[in-house]
């Protein structure tokens, strides 16, 4: 019986070790390759920006001073005429929360006594699922690994405000000096790679940034559309730290608007009378509202990534890094997804395509031939 020997030469093992080396350098800068993506996230947000004030004859780099300028201050007119108000809502509302439990407690028994159950233990559970105190400890450990995941990634609070300026100041940089840092990435691949890739830059930049833009106007428009609804509907009290609330959550998809709706719904169950049924409805012609022409026509058109894929990245994103991989994971699979595409779905098309062309071309000059000879 013959043995079978397996050798492994030294360059093999070398490049294993090089991989190995490199695979625990990113483990270790995992923190910094975060901020990286975070700065080609806003960098490919403001880039149409920056190039249609190119277009209007304004130097690159003014642009972009002129941009973030701008951006700034429209964050601070916005949070003090809208952020102050909202903020102080949102405050009421979390000192009125233990209220409004309450009365859901004493709703949910009187609904259970009338249904003939009067039993101890039932009653007991109702109250112990309405508990201030349980609520709190069940919201707090069911988004403690998220938390953790971000909080741990960015090396605590301090290390997270950081990481927001460093990204910042990054995405300048990027937006700034793209053509040069794009060249210089480039010419680490060999030709054609090179070439290819520097095809794929604006497409993938476009799909990005047209993500977040997207993502960004349809919760602004939600938000506003929910603080006039709840407004009208009677909860005008709050309606403004509600709406806000909702927008913020509606950056993550699928999951946000069902977690932006709880708090409202909460409000207005403990209102009485029909303020619950309109709510609802209120927030169910919105998720209609978003699913079939926000999200289609402002989001997946840009995209063009099927819904599934949507979702998968962003439990893939909040499972790995919490909160911020729920928001910046799936730019980055629309931004990949071009690469996908042009790189390879195409291309294999194409080829099949023409091998397809080429056997029908064979197979017709085969039938010609059995004519003629016949």
């Amino acid at each position: 019986m013959s043995e079978r020997r397996i050798t492994i030469s030294t360059s093999t093992l070398l490049w294993v070790g090089i991989v190995g080396l490199l695979a625990i350098l990113l483990w270790q800068l995992q923190g910094l390759l975060l901020v990286l993506a975070i700065a080609v996230v806003i960098a490919s947000t403001l880039a149409p920006v920056i190039q249609r004030a190119q277009r209007w004859g304004i130097p690159r780099w003014l642009a972009v001073f002129l941009v973030y300028i701008g951006l700034i201050a429209g964050l601070i007119g916005v949070g003090s005429i809208v952020g102050v108000p909202a903020i102080d809502q949102i405050q009421r509302l979390i000192r009125n929360l233990p209220g409004y439990l309450d009365v859901l407690e004493s709703l949910t028994e009187d609904l259970v006594m009338r249904t003939g159950t009067i039993d101890p233990v039932t009653l007991e559970q109702i109250r112990q699922f309405f508990d201030l105190q349980a609520i709190a400890t069940w919201a707090f450990r069911s988004s403690q690994q998220l938390l953790i995941r971000s909080y741990s990634v960015t090396r605590g609070l301090l290390g997270g405000a950081f990481s927001v300026i460093l990204a910042l100041l990054l995405s300048i940089y990027m937006l700034i000096g793209s053509e040069q840092l794009v060249q210089g990435i480039l010419r680490l691949f060999p030709s054609p790679w090179n070439e290819r890739l520097a095809a794929q830059v604006q497409p993938m930049g476009q799909r990005m940034g047209g993500y977040i833009q997207g993502r960004i106007l349809v919760s602004t428009i939600l938000a506003v559309v929910i603080s006039i609804g709840l407004n009208f509907l009677g909860l005008s009290e709050f309606s403004l730290g509600l709406g806000a609330i909702a927008g913020l959550t509606n950056l993550i998809p699928f999951f946000g608007p069902v977690l932006g709706s709880i708090p409202a719904l909460i409000v207005a169950i403990a209102q009485g009378g029909w303020t619950f049924l309109w709510v609802l409805l209120l927030f169910l012609m919105i998720q209609n509202l978003e699913t079939y022409l926000l999200d289609p026509l402002l989001v997946g058109s840009t995209v063009r990534i099927p819904p599934l894929y949507q979702l998968l990245a962003v439990l893939g994103g909040a499972q790995v890094l919490g909160i911020i991989g729920a928001l910046i994971v799936p730019p980055w699979v629309a931004g990949i997804s071009v690469l996908l595409e042009n790189l390879y779905l195409k291309p294999k098309l194409q080829a099949e395509l023409e091998e397809g062309d080429i056997c029908d071309d064979v197979g017709t000059r085969g039938r010609g031939d059995a004519v003629r000879n016949s």
